[in-house]
This record gives structure tokens, sequence and C-alpha cells, in this order.
């Protein structure tokens, strides 16, 4: 035995041979020591809270300014930038910043958002003018900038295995959807309960404990060889984004004249010089050639016509739910529940589909999905029952649970390890950019249906029917002061202009679904190559 072992040709032969053999074990072994271990789940569900937090805030405030506006009486200018102030300056700073999680360490970025957020959180609740809460909003646009690339960008160093990062993304995806839709029960119950300020003090008992367990769960990341840093990109990116999201919202309030049109070309220029200027960079904060591949650009445009679809649903649905159906804030919430768990358990059920059918087959069906969701609002909309709707919202989640969860996926595995930050930056401002779409555009549209079919009766005053005509709020609380058969009459003719718009709008939203569906089945391609590639 001695001798066999002593003699080279023999254990030449034996380590020539071992390779043929041992090559399936090794691979197995390399996979084992891929998969992350149970600590990195209990750090998931740390890097949640702030995914929860932020996507609440995009929703919660709408329920809290009827009482914002008795206690600090704002202009209607100064309302706008209440609401504006905090997508604006977070869509504007969002790849910048996930540009800079990449180079000084994304869980450094992380805490400092954190403890901003908290901090101005506190002086937003307290704020005692109007011009108060609009510079804590935007401050609280500047942090939360920093906490939603670090989180979905933390998930690609934290699970290296391929399979275990589709969940834990599915787990994102799905807790950032919710959280949209769970604003309106948070909002209601703390709005019943508590005074205005509340909505913006959830952020403390959230953050808190992120502040203490991310130091202890997530390991630090970032581009091991960053570039230099780039001012003229950030500012460029800056220039682009706030002009655009300015004059969208600036064109659905106040039409095509003004500035809306002259922000969005402004914002298009500066769009078109970033995009040079990272063109001709040895070193650029965002690789726009990302967009080149099918899985990138298309799952990009997948997540922005989604949270289109989402924002825009939940816009004009709980006016319905609470104006015409006559449910309280809570009752609304509470019709909204099983779409909610319906986006949950799609967003995690897909996962193991998506191990056997590829993105180009199951992101356009559940897109097509969503959009027979918008479909049943279209045809059986009415406000004698809120059945419709219901059901309505469980095609919608299912559809948006699955989708978001496989295209944010692809984002993520589509870029370099190094740019993951940039990379969710671009995720994240898609779904920014489709908050503002969902609102401004298809609640604008359904505005100028409003305004065009409501019939006023002819006793109101010419500031009741000039209130009247703008919203379906402001009628609603015009027939609070009127006798019961005028009343009757107004809020009829309110109930069904609102609802006619409601109806070309969700006309509208099947389109957008279906274009998504159809973008989806041309540009996810081939997908896994990519992936596997940039995995590795």
């Amino acid at each position: 035995m001695t001798e066999h072992l002593s003699n080279p040709e023999i254990r030449t032969d034996v380590s020539a041979a071992r390779p043929a053999h041992s090559a399936p074990a090794a691979a197995a072994a390399a996979a084992a020591a891929a998969r992350a271990p149970r600590r990195a789940w209990v750090g998931l569900a740390v890097l949640m809270l702030p995914v929860l937090l932020v996507s609440v805030d995009n929703t919660v405030l709408s329920f809290a300014l009827p009482e914002i506006a008795l206690a600090l009486e704002p202009t209607a200018a100064q309302q706008l930038w209440i609401i504006d102030a905090y997508p604006l300056v977070l869509a504007g700073l969002l790849v910048a910043m996930g540009s800079a999680g990449d180079r000084w360490g994304r869980r450094r970025m992380l805490l400092i958002g954190s403890v901003g957020f908290a901090v101005v959180s506190i002086g937003a609740a307290f704020a005692p003018t109007a011009e108060a809460l609009i510079a804590a909003r935007a401050a609280l646009g500047f942090f939360g900038a920093m906490l939603m690339p670090s989180t979905l960008s933390l998930l690609r160093t934290i699970f290296a295995d391929r399979e275990q990062r589709r969940l834990a993304i599915a787990i994102w995806a799905t807790g950032f959807a919710a959280g949209s839709a769970l604003g309106p029960i948070v909002g209601g119950v703390l709005l019943e309960h508590f005074a205005w300020g509340s909505v913006f003090l959830l952020a403390v008992p959230v953050l808190v404990p992120l502040i203490v367990l991310v130091p202890l769960l997530i390991p630090e990341s970032r581009d091991p060889a960053p570039g230099a840093i780039d001012v003229p990109s950030i500012l460029l990116s800056l220039a682009a984004m706030v002009p655009i999201v300015f004059g969208i919202k600036s064109i659905a309030t106040e039409g095509v004249e003004g500035f809306g049109i002259q922000a969005i070309v402004l914002g298009l220029f500066c769009a078109v010089w970033f995009v040079r200027r990272q063109l001709r960079s040895a070193s650029p904060m965002l690789d726009v050639r990302l967009f080149a591949k099918g899985s990138f650009g298309g799952a990009v445009v997948v997540n922005l016509f989604s949270v289109i679809a989402l924002v825009g649903f939940l816009y004009f649905v709980s006016q319905h739910l609470q104006l015409i159906a006559g449910l309280s804030p809570v009752q609304a919430g509470v019709a909204l529940l099983p779409g909610l768990v319906a986006m949950i358990i799609a967003g995690l059920v897909v996962v193991p589909i998506a191990r056997r059918v590829r993105p180009r087959v199951l992101v356009p069906a559940a897109l097509v999905l969503s959009g027979l969701g918008y479909l049943v609002i279209a045809l059986l909309t009415d406000a004698e029952s809120i059945a419709p709707i219901v059901v309505a919202f469980v095609l919608l989640g299912v559809g948006i649970g699955a989708a978001e969860t496989v295209s944010n996926e692809l984002i993520l595995s589509s870029a370099p390890p190094a740019k993951a930050g940039a990379a969710s930056a671009v995720s994240e401002t898609a779904y920014e950019l489709g908050a503002v779409l969902g609102t401004a555009v298809l609640g604008s549209i359904l505005a100028a249906h409003y305004r065009s079919a409501i019939v006023l009766p002819a006793a109101l005053t010419a500031d009741q029917a000039d209130a009247a005509r703008e919203t379906l709020a402001g009628a609603t609380a015009v027939a609070g002061d009127l006798p019961a058969g005028v009343a009757d009459e107004l809020l009829a003719s309110a109930a069904a202009a609102f609802d006619g718009g409601v109806v070309l709008t969700s006309l509208i939203g099947v389109a957008l679904m279906i274009g998504a569906a159809v973008i989806a089945a041309v540009t996810l391609r081939n997908p896994r190559s990519s992936s596997s590639a940039a995995s590795h």
C-alpha cells in the first residue's frame, strides 16, 4: 500500500481521474456554500421594515390631507406641494443615492437614511406651518432615496444562490406592493384614533429596530473598484427626473398650458445629456447599456406599468368606496384586504413556477390577469355592491405580485454585482414614476371626465357649483348643506359622473396591462443566459 501511494505514476493517475468523479460533488458543494444561512433570512425581515415604511408613505398621506388642511390651512398650491415634495426629491435622487451606496457602502447608506428619515418624521409630525411640512416632506424624500436602493441591492450580497435570491426578491417586491395597499388601512386606523401627525410618527418605531439590528445582521457591501465621484452626472440625474415628474403633475392639475410642457422638455434634454455622459465615461454612475438587454429594459417597463396600474386603481377605488359606497376609511381598507393577501401569495408562489416557465411567458400571463381586473371594474362597478371591486383587486394583485417578483429579479441579476445599487435605483425610479403617473395621468383623465359629465342642480350657488364640479369630495361636502331632495340629486349626478370616469380609466388600465404584456413577451426573449452570466 505504501509503495503504491509513493509511486508518482499511480498518484498522477488518481489525481487525473478524480475530477471526473468529483466534479458533480464539487458543484454540489459550491452550490451548498452559496446558499444563505438562517441568519440571512432574519436580515431580510429587517430589510423589509424600510420597504414597508416607504411604500406605505406613498399612499397614507392622502388620508391625512383633510385634517392637515384644517390644522395648517395651506393654500391650494401648498397643499399640492405637501404631496409632491416627497416624490419629486425621492425620484430625482434615487440613481445618485444608489450609485453612492455602491461607492461608500450600501449598509452605511441604509443606516444614514434610516436615522435621517426617523428624525425628520418627528419634525414633520409636529410641523407648525404648511411651509415647514413641505420642507420636511422634501427632506423625507432625500433620506428615503438612501433607503430603497440599499435594501434591494443588499439582497444581491446576502443571497448569492439564484433560487434563494429569487425568493428574497419576491418577498421584497410583495412587501413594497403590499405597503402601498396597506397605506389606506394604516391611515384609516391612525386617523380614527390620533391626530394627523401620527402618520409620520409611524416611522420611528419601524426604523429604530432597523438601526439597531442592521449592523448585527447585514454585511457591508460596495463596489470594489468605484470610479471618481461624478458630480455633473449626479446633478444631471436630478435635473432630468425632477422637471419630468413636476411637468407630469403640472399638466395633470393645470392642463397642457403653463410650465408643464417646458419642464418635461428640460428634463428630457438633461436625460439625453446624462445618457451621453454615461456612454462616454470609463466608469459611469449608471451603465445605461444595461437597457439594451431585454431582461433589464423590459423588466423596468413592466415595473413602471404595474405600479401605474396599482396606484391608479387605489386612487379611484378608495374614493368610490368611501364617497359613493359610504364606507369608513377602515372599512374601505378592509375591503381591499383580499387583494392585498392575493398579491403577497402570488409573489411567493411564482418563485417555483419561475424555475420552469420562461419570463417571456410567465410575465405576460400575469399582466393579462391584471388587465382582467381592470376589465371587471369597467364592466361591473356600481354603487350597490363592492364585490366587483374586491374581485378586481384580487385579479390585479395576483398579476402584479407575480410580474413584479420576476421583473425585479431580472433587473438585479442582469446587472454586474458591483453595480447592484445603481441597478436597484433604476428599479426604484420606475416605481416612483409609476406612482406619479398613476395618480397624475389616470387621475387627471378621471377628473376631466367628472367635470364634463356632472349635471348640477339649478338651486346651487356659484361657489357651491364650483366646489361640486371640482371633485367628488367637493360635491359630497356641498350636498351636506343642501335640502334632502337637492342633495340626493347632486350626489346621484356626481356618483354617475365619477363612475363614468372610472370606466374610462379602467379601459386605459386594460390597455396599459396589455401593452406591458406585449413588451414583456418581445423583450424578455433570452433572459436566462444573461442572468446566469451576471450572477456568477
